[in-house]
């Protein structure tokens, strides 16, 4: 832990797949600062209290967010308005993540004003294989009327960030875009459904 700088971190992230080595390593970090906030990725909800009562801050489950996708996806498919799919999703989110929860405007709250501050924000999007993105570059997207900017590409784990224009979206890429929440839904719609 001292190689890796434990003392100085701010945060950290539990990637391990084999929830029994993501423990050790939290208890591990536990023992030696209680301060810390403790982000933990796991595959499934089965340890989830486990992990909580070690001292995790926030234990995030692949199949929580896989599910959440799959609803998402289905909803589209039975023409709910992108919109209301996307509050939906970031209802079941705020209430799951408690952490997060501030950071997800409830559905009656006021969008902020054209002036806010904060107006502007990331969102990910799952591409599944029937997507209209897939097998497409940025440039088709962007030339499609997004508003938003894709951030970064997420495939096979590994982030690319400022993709290029030619790249070409792949089934299962993680897609990060940037702008307004007005741009991000119509961009989430894009790359769902051309």
């Amino acid at each position: 832990m001292e190689n890796v700088g434990l003392e100085r971190a701010s945060v950290v992230v539990i990637t391990f797949a084999n929830p029994e080595v993501a423990l050790r390593i939290l208890r591990a970090v536990r023992k030696l600062r209680t301060d810390v906030p403790i982000l933990v990725r796991t595959q499934d909800d089965g340890k989830l209290e486990l992990l909580q009562a070690a001292g995790a801050t926030e234990v995030v489950p692949e199949t929580f967010e896989a599910s959440l996708m799959l609803l998402s996806h289905l909803l589209l498919l039975m023409k709910l308005p992108v919109g209301q799919v996307i509050g939906t999703v970031n209802d079941i989110r705020s209430h799951r993540y408690s952490m997060l929860r501030q950071y997800f405007r409830d559905a009656g709250a006021d969008p902020p004003d054209a002036s806010h501050a904060f107006r502007e924000e990331l969102h990910s999007v799952i591409l599944p294989p029937h997507a209209w993105a897939v097998g497409r570059s940025i440039t088709e997207f962007t030339a499609r009327g997004s508003r938003a900017t894709v951030s970064a590409v997420r495939r096979d784990g590994i982030v690319g960030r400022d993709p290029k224009p030619d790249t070409i979206f792949k089934e299962g890429d993680v897609v990060v875009v940037y702008g307004t929440p007005e741009a991000l839904e119509h961009a989430e719609s894009l790359l769902l459904m051309g």
